[in-house]
């Protein structure tokens, strides 16, 4: 016998009482208290049941846990029916909601295209409009498409490992300074004409907190039979007066790149105070735009052009600069600081 024969009473009754309370939960989270209560691990019946089968004899001991066993189903039971009706209500009251099918849908916000990418493809429309082409080629670049057969020698500056990104010490591999590369592959995939523009990203180790060491460049070449200095002026005066707006002035002071022959800095008159003079371009009325000039006969030697029959002009700028002139940002680390703000603007 066991030791306490009012043990199934107080378990038939612990059930019950926790019946009653998982029957009168008000909600989920209550109704799981209810149950650990009574039901879980540490609850009062399981307890009970547990503590009866350890005073029970050994021939009694079955008899008690199917007794106990019957007492957890219940809790079981009543548990699982108030979770179920919990359940059903909650969807009860999500169809009792009124939804207006007649009112218009919420469009899903989308992105803005940054200010570099807007001056990128205006651009490029510009220079459609002349008849130019778009150029495009691989941003790791190898050192003849990127230095040799622009005729930079090997004691170039540029070619030092302070400006280029080699892919590894020694390698003739490389991320491009510039997008020149481009022209240097469209020439040698055929003869003139040639009249393109090779817009895209460009790397360069800066470590100047005024320089990036990823940014944008666009630069342009023509080659044909009959091209004058006059045509690079003309083209040029063109295309930022087309894209800064028709007071814009240029001039063009004489340089050195190693790959044009005359060459010359492009200058533009001043977008902030129209050429007067002020902070931005250090009182002078004009600011640098880029590069340009005719093409050195010794590039068309390197392509196998004739440079007795052909010549041309070449030119390049910085995209991101262009932005910054177009749109009147005065600071270039605006551009990159990833401000939602400043894209909003151009939405």
């Amino acid at each position: 016998m066991v030791p306490d024969s009012s043990w199934s009473q107080q378990v038939a009754a612990l059930a019950e009482e926790g019946a009653c309370a998982l029957a009168a939960a008000p909600n989920e989270i209550a109704l799981r208290e209810v149950y650990a209560r009574y039901g879980g691990q540490k609850g009062s019946v399981k307890r009970a049941v547990s503590e009866a089968i350890a005073r029970a004899p050994k021939e009694e001991k079955r008899t008690v846990g199917q007794t106990g066993n019957g007492a957890l189903e219940r809790i079981e039971t009543a548990f699982a029916s108030r979770l179920a009706a919990l359940a059903d209500a909650a969807r009860a009251r999500d169809l009792e909601r009124s939804v207006d099918v007649t009112l218009p849908g919420r469009a899903p916000r989308i992105g803005h295209l940054h200010p570099i990418t807007h001056a990128r493809r205006e651009i490029e429309q510009i220079f459609a409009r002349l008849g130019f082409a778009l150029a495009t080629g691989p941003e790791v670049e190898t050192d003849f498409h990127n230095f040799e057969a622009l005729a930079i020698p090997k004691d170039h500056p540029a070619r030092d490992m302070q400006d280029t990104f080699y892919l590894a010490q020694g390698s003739d591999l490389l991320l491009r300074t510039h997008t020149l590369p481009v022209q240097i592959r469209t020439m040698l995939a055929g003869p003139p004409p040639i009249r393109i523009i090779c817009p895209g990203a460009v790397y360069r180790r800066d470590d100047d907190p005024t320089h990036s060491p990823m940014f944008h460049q666009v630069e342009g070449l023509v080659v044909e039979e009959r091209v004058t200095f006059a045509d690079l002026k003309g083209t040029l005066l063109h295309f930022c007066q087309a894209f800064l707006g028709p007071a814009t002035r240029l001039r063009l002071r004489p340089s050195f790149f190693p790959f044009t022959e005359p060459s010359a800095e492009v200058d533009i008159s001043c977008v902030f105070c129209g050429g007067t003079g002020c902070r931005t371009c250090k009182g002078g009325g004009w600011i640098e735009l880029g590069g340009a000039g005719m093409v050195d006969p010794e590039v068309f030697r390197q392509v196998a052009y004739d440079p007795e029959k052909y010549n041309g002009f070449a030119f390049g700028f910085g995209i991101d600069r262009m932005a910054m002139l177009k749109y009147r940002i005065n600071d270039i680390r605006r551009l990159y600081e990833g401000d939602q703000r400043l894209s909003e603007q151009f939405g």
